[in-house]
């Protein structure tokens, strides 16, 4: 007897996970250079040049001299 993705089986105990997913193997090799890599680490890029910018110009020093302002 199934319903809802629940079985009950001949002892009347309730099993939940009865059904189990559709497993599948990604034939792709997913590390290294990827594009998909390239791209991400590039926006990352991209965020921390515009963020070093906004600091330079919100506080009117450079990041060196800001950090040193900060620590001591």
């Amino acid at each position: 007897m199934t319903s809802r993705n629940m079985m009950v089986d001949d002892q009347g105990l309730l099993n939940n996970f009865a059904i189990e997913p559709t497993m599948y193997v990604d034939a792709n090799v997913s590390t290294g250079f990827t594009k998909y890599a390239e791209k991400v680490n590039g926006r990352f890029a991209m965020i921390g040049f515009v963020s070093l910018l906004a600091i330079e110009v919100l506080t009117g020093q450079s990041l060196i001299a800001f950090i040193k302002d900060i620590l001591g």
